[in-house]
């Protein structure tokens, strides 16, 4: 299943705190366009301390960057850390 290698790159290349991944494809089955699954991850990490968002947000598209080519077609990030909840 997409979502837990999704989880399973996160934690093993971030020190995750909390870590929610939500598969929405379902939602965008007919639309002519998609390719890969659609997700929204919710992620606490203390890595991302003193990180901007965009910093973020290429964190974990770094870490992701094969599956966003074929497995991911979207991906919304809610990036955190622990003082930030």
């Amino acid at each position: 299943m997409i979502s837990k290698k999704i989880k399973q790159l996160l934690l093993d290349n971030i020190d995750v705190k909390s870590i929610d991944i939500i598969d929405e494809s379902h939602k965008h089955a007919n639309h002519a366009q998609s390719h890969g699954g659609h997700f929204r991850l919710n992620i606490i990490s203390d890595d991302f301390k003193d990180v901007s968002l965009i910093q973020r947000h290429r964190i974990v598209y770094k870490i992701l960057g094969e599956m966003l080519k074929s497995e991911i077609h979207a991906l919304s990030i809610n990036a955190k850390t622990s003082d930030e909840i």
